[in-house]
């Protein structure tokens, strides 16, 4: 079963259209096969209008999975991770530090990254770097786990056991 997602790309200069957005599409193109694409989209670094659309993608049951890029580093206009808090249910902060330890190998300046990962609901949210190199990398991470833990949150599986 394919695994609905929403790709939000959050950038100030993106959603006025002055820079080109290439890590939805990364999203988009490394996931492959795995997920059905439900709903994209690129606004600006705001909290209230972040936390606004994550919350209405879960509370309608849009997504199972919601990715977004951007807004996850030290500027004062980053508050990705923030918004996400704000209409967060529970963490799920494996995902966050296993995506920095992936980025540390990389680069020292992987430890520089905020991002969280939470359900809301039914509904896993992960907060992606805004880099598409990054993105990648830190999806790479995530991939052979985000099927069982989206089958775990949505009740379509029950052991998190693995299998000898």
């Amino acid at each position: 079963m394919k695994i609905r997602t929403a790709v939000l790309t959050v950038s100030d200069q993106g959603s006025r259209g002055l820079r080109e957005d290439k890590s939805g599409p990364a999203i988009v193109e490394t996931l492959g096969e795995l997920a059905e694409i439900v709903w994209t989209g690129v606004m600006p670094d705001e909290r209230a209008q972040i936390a606004g659309v994550l919350r209405e993608l879960a509370d309608t049951d849009a997504a199972d999975l919601i990715l977004t890029t951007g807004g996850t580093g030290l500027s004062p206009r980053d508050v990705t991770p923030e918004a996400t808090l704000d209409i967060a249910e529970r963490q799920v902060p494996g995902m966050a530090e296993a995506m920095r330890a992936e980025s540390l190998r990389v680069t020292p300046r992987g430890m520089l990254s905020r991002g969280v990962a939470v359900t809301r609901g039914k509904t896993l949210i992960v907060n992606l770097p805004g880099s598409p190199k990054a993105v990648r990398e830190c999806l790479d991470v995530l991939l052979p786990a985000l099927p069982h833990g989206v089958d775990i949150l949505r009740g379509r599986a029950g052991e998190c056991a693995a299998q000898m």
